[in-house]
């Protein structure tokens, strides 16, 4: 099975395609998406489209790691990540 990697300039560009927008205009809808999704994640709410899928911050706890390079064991800290449960319109397997 082939692994197809799409960067932002590849998403943009069939954004573009799709919606019949120009790729700048295409552009600035993906970044303002992006822009309103992280700040409602920064005020710590959920975003949920629905069908689409749902953004929401998960609390990682401090962990105990080992550096791979030596072998020691390392302190991982406390932190949040952006966490994303897909939606009915892109589960594969329906």
């Amino acid at each position: 099975m082939r692994s197809l990697f799409m960067n932002k300039t590849d998403f943009i560009a069939g954004v573009a395609e799709k919606a019949g927008l120009t790729k700048e205009q295409a552009r600035k809808a993906v970044d303002a998406f992006a822009a309103v999704v992280a700040e409602e994640l920064q005020k710590g709410e959920k975003v949920s489209l629905l069908g689409f899928g749902t953004f929401s911050v998960q609390d990682k706890p401090a962990r105990e790691g080992i550096n791979p390079a030596t072998k020691a064991k390392i302190k991982i800290p406390a932190r949040k990540a952006v966490k994303f449960k897909a939606g009915a319109a892109l589960d594969l397997n329906a």
